[in-house]
Parts: C-alpha cells; structure tokens; sequence
C-alpha cells in the first residue's frame, strides 16, 4: 500500500461531491421533472409495485469485490455512493447459483444459506442511501474457469481450455432450481429484485443458440425447446418469490456469433419471457468469443440502441438498451425517440457515481465521462484483479481513497498539465489547498491532446472537457504558455512542488535515422508532417498501434458514424440472420502501412487483455502489415531496410514514424534538489510507460490525497 493511500486507509467514504463544497453522504433534493434538461431520463418508471425514480439502471459489472466475504463491507461502499448519486436501480455484479456455475473457484455464489448476511451489508447500505438493487444471477456455464463447468453439450468454448460436461435432463432441472433457489436466497437478503443473466454466451445462451445445443430432449433441437430452459427459470422464479419482486431478464438480443439466434427467435424468446413474467427486458450484446467490438472506445455511442428499439413493437413490459450510453444527451435521445423505456450504464457510473445527479441538475459539463477503455476496469477482472478506473481511482476504492478537507491549506505548484498533472493539482485544489498548475503549452492535456486525435479515441475529448471544468470549480491557478524555472518554483513560497513533465520520445540510433524520411509520432499527430502514402511505423507498442489507426483512416473517424462502423465490422443493420453478422466491408486504407517491432513475436501481444485484439483485428482488415523480431539496417532515399527471418528487405516508404518508446523528462528535478526544494514526481516524468494515464492519473490523485 502506498503512502497515500496507507494514510486514508479506514477513512470514512466521502460521496461523490467531496471537494466541490458538497456535504458528504447528503443528497440534494430532486428537481421536478420539467426543470430538468432531460426530462425523459428523469420521468418516474412504474413497475407496478414500485415506481423507480428516473430511467437509470446500473448494469451488472464484475469488480472483482463480489468474490470475497471481506470485501463485501467495500462493495456496500461502492453501491452506496452510486444509490447517493441518484441511479434508479443497480444491478450487481454476476453471483453464481451454485459451484459448477461459477466463473472461476471461490467466485461470487449465492446457493447456501448462510451465505445471506454478507449481501444483507450491501443491500442495507443501498437501501439507507434511498436506492434499490437487484442480484444478478450468473451461471458461466462453459465460460467456466475450473474443471465443473457444465453446459447444454460437450462443446468447448473457444476462449477457454477446458470442455465441459453436457447437462443430463435431471441435470438441467438442477440447474433450474438453483436459479430459484438463488432468487428466494436474494429477497431474503434484502434485495429488490434479481437479473436473470440469459446473454453474453452464458449457460442460459448456450441452450438458447444452435451453435451450443446439440441436445436431442425436450431442452433441445427446435427454438421452442432450446428457450425452455431460459422460460423455466423466470417462470419458477415469479411463482417462487411473488408479484412485488423486480425480475429483470438479459435478453441475447444481439450475438454477434456465427450460428447465433435468428431475429424471430429473440422475438419468440422475448414474449415468452414476459408471460413467464419478467418485470423489465434489458438488453444483451455479443458473446465473449464474437469477433465484433462491443464496449470499447472505438465503438460509436449508442450504437446498438436500434436493436432494442426493433424489439420494443413485440413486448408491452420496458426495455433497457445499453452499451456506450455514457452522456445524458446520448441517453436522453434514446429515451425520446422511443428506441427504450430505459438505459443501462455501468462503467459510466464506475466513472462518476454522482452521474445521474448532475444530468438532474443541468451539470453535464462536471460529469467525468467513461472513455470505455476498459484498462481498469474488464482489463483487471479479466486478470483476478479488483476493478478501478482510468479517470476516477476511487471507483471500488471508496473506502481507502478519499478527498479529504485539509486542515492547514498549503501553497503547491504542479508542473505539467498532463493526465498525472491534471489529477493531482484539482485533486489538491478541491481538497482546499492553494494549487498553481504550470504548462508551457497553450492549452491543458499533454498526451490526452495526442490520444484525442486517434480515430476510435474521441472520447478524450471529454475528459480534458472535464478536467478544464475541475480546475474551474476547484479554483486552480492555470498559468498556461509559461515554461516555469527554478528559480520561480524555489524562490516563490510553495510548500509542495509537484513535477508532471511528462516524457520526451525515445530516439532511434541507426544509419539514416537523421534521414528526412524519419519522423517522430509527435510530428505526425500534432500535424508537423504529413506522411506520404507508404509509412513505415518503427515500434508496434500502444503508440505504433495507435499512429497506425492514425495513418489508415482518412476523413471523418467511423468512430462517430454508426453506420459505417457496423459496415467494418461486419453488423447486419437490421440486425436479421443468425446472429445479427454480416459480411465485414472495412473501407480502403489511407496509406500502405508496416507496423515493425524489434522483439520477436505477434506485434501487439502485450496490448490491453480486452482491447487488444480489437487493435490488432482492425489493423489486418486495413493491410497493414505487422512485422516482429525485426532488425533494422538503414533508411536512404530508397527507403527503409531492415531484416526478417536472417532475410535482408527494402520497404520503399515515404517516411518512418518513429514509435519507440519515452523517456521521463525530468529537467527540473536536479536543479531543484540543489536549491533545496525536495519534488514530487509523478506520471510519465516518474516512469514513462506507453498509454499509462491509467497510472499518472492514479498517482496523481494519491499524491493529491496525502499532501
């Protein structure tokens, strides 16, 4: 545990207004609806025997919290300053029915009784908050890390190495009521309902899909019989736990999988889970193993509202549409146009809980926006990691890591207005010191104004939107255009100086790496140069992945073009056909690209878990490229050449991008150290690491947390 972090450690959680002049833990009254700027979002949505009071559902989000009994005191935090922060309905993280359903030993389960108290801490802190909460049931079937998995057959997932066992009848029945079971364990532990997770290639899809069921029973062969399973279970669960119990069912909407279910099969599936008595239909997209970005960054917003919208004539309960529906005005669009009867977000609210609050009171531009990168958060549960976030490390660190008021105000200058900068001065700022933010640039971002530029990454956008708002609100000093000296930061009475310098990029050292052709990537994405139609990118890290995004795309980003985005990929627009899949058309590349790496290997191996291979997918479909264990031997006028293999090439290029890695730009630190003023490093002027905003960021706040 660091420092920063070892000194908040046991401290109360503050709400999500700490440091902005909030009371913590008090909630501000809800405006009528009419004065509201989203007045869909906020109208009340009556279920019958409860009236939910705005639109918002919390999806269900793994955070790594779930899976141990200690942790469930931390997760009541978590789900507590999301309930103060106004979410109509939050929905756990999957917990299993039983052993052979967990997702990995010793998960998250709820089959046993004594197993009832430790959610009883979370449902009464939400319940004391004001909010409600629903336990997503989650059986992973052949998702399953240990050897019980189980599924509708013997087919093993192609994202796991291990088969499963095929269910016999008397084992599908089982399966059955331990979903009940689970479901009458949920109401007694205080929960206001359950999710019947029937999406995501889970246990209940793999009945649901031919690709999985090969069964020959009555749990097989016809839709009829494939959706029995998924009917049974809502059925048993309304007759179980009654009429005044929300039962939300994830609805495989979308596959995104070959062989998937066609449309009149979703349909089928979904008015038979109304009459088997679901409460809401919340939408389901993909499995783990399609081949279609789902979540991600370079996914446009809302894009897959239109498949919930084409269910809503074939059902009379609400719907919920989800995925990349992370700013009211996203969400409200949805709502007016009728596409949902609500929204569901859950890294949005991992990002700021205190979201749904601000959309209420007209404060759009405070909300700390989701970039959906998944680095913090899919990334670390994907590793047996607890879940955080790239733009709030307090996010399931609501008991360890908090905002404190100061007692005594200090003086502190933070030099550098990167990701590590940014943090740390409104950090500060906010808690009540006195904070002069340096940058000899004219505008606030360092690195987030190169990763803004990246087809696929908009969404930084929002986040130098939303720091340049904290600076305001906090009332940091900004003092942009200025290159600060020692002299300045010594001479000037600060008690804290903080170095966020950032990095310098690393040179190459070859024959002709003075060449014209050679380039840096800051050349390139600040616009100082403009490659010719053959480039060859040295170093296939973060950076090369991202120059090469760069380079191919021309024109307006498919990012912010749903259509064109769903025609790459390979989405059906009407979403027919067996599994929504149509045949991918990437549109013509830019440029002719090679992507070089000196270690041998898959260039981009060591790319983020979830993201990767997303990178690396929409590369090849543009050509480039991508070459490891690379040698390289000189750039003339002939281009660049370099050895493969023991084998000797000549790319013809027009320029080399180099992308080879930082160095920490530390310039200040010595001669500071020599006056006398001991500097706190952070982010990329600490330890330059490609992409890490993740840890400046972190870093930063920690600093800011314990000065």
């Amino acid at each position: 545990m660091s420092a920063s972090h070892a000194d908040a450690a046991g401290a109360p959680a503050l709400s999500a207004g700490a440091g902005t002049g909030k009371v913590p833990g008090v909630v501000p009254p809800a405006r009528t609806m009419s004065s509201t700027p989203y007045p869909h979002l906020f109208q009340p949505l009556d279920l019958g025997h409860c009236t939910l009071p705005n639109r918002v559902l919390m999806g269900s989000m793994h955070t790594g919290l779930e899976d141990h009994a200690r942790d469930f005191p931390k997760l009541a935090a978590y789900f507590r300053e999301r309930a103060e922060g106004g979410v109509g309905l939050m929905v756990t993280g999957g917990i299993a029915p039983n052993l052979v359903g967990w997702l990995k030993p010793f998960a998250g389960k709820l089959s046993w009784p004594w197993e009832v108290h430790k959610h009883r801490i979370v449902t009464r802190a939400v319940h004391e908050a004001g909010g409600r909460i629903c336990l997503q049931i989650l059986h992973a079937g052949r998702y399953a890390a240990h050897p019980l998995l189980v599924s509708a057959s013997k087919a093993k997932a192609p994202i796991s190495p291990l088969t499963p066992r095929a269910l016999t009848a008397w084992g599908v029945e089982r399966q059955i009521r331990a979903f009940v079971n689970t479901a009458r364990l949920a109401r007694e532990a205080g929960y206001d309902g359950v999710e019947v997770m029937g999406s995501e290639g889970y246990l209940i899809n793999q009945f649901l899909a031919a690709r999985t069921n090969k069964r020959r029973d009555d749990w097989g062969g016809t839709p009829e019989k494939r959706m029995r399973f998924a009917v049974e279970i809502v059925r048993r669960i309304r007759e179980a736990v009654g009429p005044d119990f929300i039962l939300i069912y994830r609805l495989s909407m979308l596959e995104l999988v070959e062989g998937g279910s066609a449309w009149d099969e979703i349909v089928m599936q979904a008015r038979a889970i109304e009459a088997a008595g679901a409460s809401i239909i919340n939408t389901g997209i993909g499995w783990h193993e399609a081949r279609v970005p789902t979540i991600a960054t370079s996914v446009p917003r809302g894009a897959f509202a239109g498949v919930t919208a084409k269910l809503k004539p074939h059902v009379s309960l609400p719907l919920v549409a989800t995925n990349r529906i992370n700013m009211p005005e996203v969400a409200e669009a949805i709502l007016a146009g009728g596409q949902a009867d609500m929204v569901s977000m859950a890294r949005p609210l991992l990002a700021d809980p205190a979201w749904v609050n601000k959309a209420r009171e007209g404060r759009r531009d405070d909300i700390n926006t989701c970039i959906a990168c998944n680095q913090a958060c899919l990334d670390h549960v994907f590793v047996n990691k607890r879940a955080s976030c790239l733009v709030n490390p307090r996010a399931c660190a609501e008991t360890e890591l908090n905002y404190l008021p100061v007692q005594v105000a200090k003086k502190i200058a933070v030099v550098g207005a990167g990701p590590a900068g940014l943090a740390c001065a409104t950090v500060a700022a906010g808690r009540g010191h006195q904070v002069t933010l340096f940058d000899s640039a004219a505008e606030i971002g360092g690195q987030f104004n190169l990763a803004k530029t990246i087809p696929g990454k908009e969404e930084f956008h929002e986040t130098l939107r939303y720091f340049g708002k904290q600076i305001e609100t906090t009332g940091v000093e900004l003092r942009l255009g200025q290159r600060v000296g020692t002299a300045e930061l010594a001479n000037a009475g600060f008690d804290a100086v903080v170095l966020a310098t950032g990095i310098r990029p690393r040179k190459v050292d070859f024959p002709g790496a003075d060449h014209p052709k050679v380039v840096s990537y800051l050349d390139v994405l600040q616009g100082r140069v403009v490659p010719g139609r053959k480039v060859a990118i040295i170093g296939a890290g973060g950076i090369g992945f991202d120059v090469a995004e760069f380079l191919v795309h021309e024109g307006h980003s498919p990012s912010l073009d749903t259509g064109r985005w769903m025609a790459e990929w390979g989405v059906a627009p009407d979403f027919e056909g067996p599994g929504g899949l149509a045949a991918p058309r990437p549109e013509a590349p830019a440029r002719e690209l090679w992507l070089l790496q000196r270690s041998p290997g898959k260039p981009g191996a060591r790319l983020g878990k979830t993201t990767g291979w997303i990178h690396r997918a929409a590369l090849k479909a543009k050509g480039v490229q991508a070459l490891g264990g690379v040698e390289y031997l000189g750039v003339d006028d002939t281009g660049l050449r370099i050895r493969v293999d023991g084998r000797e090439q000549l790319l013809p290029v027009d320029h080399v991008v180099v992308c080879a890695g930082q160095e920490p730009l530390r310039e200040l630190l010595e001669p500071l150290q020599v006056a006398g003023v001991q500097a706190h490093l952070i982010g990329g002027a600490d330890v330059a690491a490609e992409l890490d905003a993740k840890r400046a960021i972190d870093q930063g706040s920690r600093l800011a947390a314990a000065l």
